[in-house]
């Protein structure tokens, strides 16, 4: 029965100090925002590379694609014969 003086204070100091460490968590901002980094998962990093892109080569990501896909069209053979 002498027990109970002791676990009684000790599971109200350790819920004091929950409550305390909570609220200190709440105060710092870690339960503002929960849902973006679930959701930035789900986008590609292609606007990032392209930025990365733009930035190294001093070439937009537009004009590369354009510049890309004129070559690409340039390199394949024309099919307008008939085998």
């Amino acid at each position: 029965m002498d027990i109970i003086y002791v676990l009684v204070p000790l599971s109200i100091a350790l819920l004091a100090i929950a409550v305390a460490i909570f609220f200190w968590a709440v105060k710092g901002g870690q339960f503002d925002d929960l849902d973006s980094p679930a959701h930035k998962i789900l986008f590609d990093d292609d606007e990032y590379l392209n930025e990365r892109r733009e930035d190294s080569t001093g070439e937009t990501a537009d004009s590369k694609s354009d510049s890309e896909s004129r070559n690409d069209s340039a390199s394949k053979p024309d099919k307008t014969t008939n085998d």
